[in-house]
């Protein structure tokens, strides 16, 4: 069709855009929660980086553009019990106070229940 309306996200280009958008954030997910999972540990790179790929996946997909797949909800309950083992395996060594690794620990639970809600729908 090209262009289906005047908005920056209205046209085929721009769904090619954002779908390779979506698959980098994702396969930089995927490529994380498959390696060691000492990267994954709360004060690593991509400890930090893979909630923040999921959230950017959340906001792609609340926007209803066209080009936002969103991964499989069994894809993202694997991350989900990779990334939440490694993180319970380094966050104590990190000396967190109680208050903060259990509202650190609400937000990635909450994130990874968002986003299979949210790949369910799709």
């Amino acid at each position: 069709m090209g262009s289906w309306g005047s908005g920056h996200f209205d046209s085929d280009t721009a769904a090619d855009h954002l779908a390779e958008l979506v698959d980098r954030l994702v396969t930089e997910v995927e490529k994380a929660v498959s390696g060691d999972p000492v990267r994954l540990e709360p004060d690593e790179y991509w400890g930090v980086a893979v909630p923040c790929n999921l959230e950017l996946l959340l906001t792609l997909d609340a926007q209803g553009w066209v080009g936002v797949t969103l991964p499989p909800p069994d894809a993202v309950r694997r991350w989900r019990t990779t990334y939440l083992a490694a993180w319970e395996r380094g966050i104590d060594a990190l000396e967190p106070t109680p208050e903060y690794r259990k509202e650190r620990r609400a937000v990635l639970d909450d994130t990874f229940e968002r986003l299979i809600a949210a790949a369910v729908r799709r």
